[in-house]
């Protein structure tokens, strides 16, 4: 027995796994917003949702992989190592496959910090994990650039939905007053 694959194979598997990869990271995305600017409530009930968080970050990187592994099995579109790792490298629509490349950096970089969080001071964790809404941003452009579902009507409204959504999350956080230092309490007198 004889097993052939269908010719168009590859190019099923990468938009699969790019989309689910852009989806699972708007998910993380938004989870993270969530804790960051506690819109569910001070604090969430139980640590459900930084799982949540955490656990659709590694749904994106692991389906990022897969999407980068198909791009460069299918024999459409010849894309080398140094056309799916280096920015502006690939001969192919370089500026929407860069937009591809730049989040998947991104994603890594926060993902190592994230691994790392314990051993980096706090504001340089901070820094690098507010990378996601770089990543999220030209995960997005290399969506409707790139991805051939950019007039698909579900696509479309997920990117307005999570950009809705984020926007809110902001709004909220910054009608919120600040938090000031905690000072400690003057030393009784007398």
């Amino acid at each position: 027995m004889h097993l052939t694959l269908h010719p168009e194979l590859w190019w099923c598997v990468t938009r699969a796994t790019g989309i689910t990869a852009w989806v699972s990271a708007l998910g993380s995305l938004l989870a993270g917003l969530a804790l960051a600017t506690r819109t569910l409530g001070a604090r969430p009930k139980g640590p459900w949702l930084l799982d949540v968080h955490r656990g659709l970050a590694g749904v994106t990187l692991a389906f990022t992989a897969l999407h980068v592994a198909a791009i460069v099995a299918d024999s459409y579109v010849h894309f080398g190592a140094a056309d799916v790792l280096v920015p502006l490298a690939s001969d192919w629509e370089p500026v929407a496959v860069a937009g591809g490349v730049v989040a998947m950096w991104l994603l890594v970089a926060v993902q190592l910090s994230s691994l790392a969080m314990r051993r980096l001071p706090k504001r340089v964790w901070r820094t690098i994990h507010l990378g996601s809404h770089g990543a999220a941003v030209a995960a997005t452009f290399h969506a409707f650039t790139a991805g051939t579902d950019a007039g698909n009507p579900l696509v479309v409204g997920t990117a307005i939905a999570a950009a809705s959504a984020a926007a809110l999350m902001f709004t909220y956080r910054l009608a919120l007053p600040r938090r000031s230092a905690r000072r400690p309490s003057p030393a009784p007198t007398g």
